[in-house]
């Protein structure tokens, strides 16, 4: 990986703010030419310094108005569990992000679900069928106060 320079930053600030801003306004922006400025986005996905283009959509407008934050906690942590749980949670369609994690609970799942029907669904089909789950506890999220992938880019 590339070290990144202050234009790197600025430019990374930019499309964390707006990944859909055009070559020629970030040029603008940051004092570059628009060619310079693809050069250096391509760097930057290149190297996986920009790992994703995403689009932030309202869970409401899809009509699924429940999000979910699930801390499970396996029965065994060996390795190949662990990789097999993670790999499932990578195909599972409901879950929006996960995280595995240190403490009292082994990942963080964040579900999304139309309703309390879909989501007893998902939890008897993914966790209680699972025989490496020892258990899990979920907290529903009353009102998403801020959302966002944004990582401060300056040192």
């Amino acid at each position: 990986m590339s070290t990144l320079d202050a234009l790197d930053r600025k430019i990374l600030h930019e499309v964390q703010l707006n990944n859909q801003i055009t070559s020629a306004h970030l040029s603008e922006k940051i004092g570059l030419s628009p060619t310079s400025i693809q050069r250096r986005l391509n760097r930057l996905r290149a190297d996986k310094v920009i790992e994703a283009d995403i689009a932030v959509v309202s869970s409401a407008a899809l009509g699924r108005s429940l999000t979910m934050m699930i801390a499970v906690t396996l029965e065994r942590e060996r390795s190949d569990i662990i990789d097999y749980f993670k790999k499932s949670v990578q195909r599972e369609p409901v879950v929006m992000s996960a995280y595995y994690v240190t403490g009292d609970n082994d990942f963080i799942l964040v579900v999304s679900a139309r309703d309390m029907e879909e989501y007893e669904a998902f939890t008897r089909n993914f966790l209680y069928n699972n025989p490496d789950i020892k258990g899990f506890k979920t907290t529903v999220v009353m009102d998403r106060i801020k959302a966002s992938f944004y990582i401060p880019p300056w040192k």
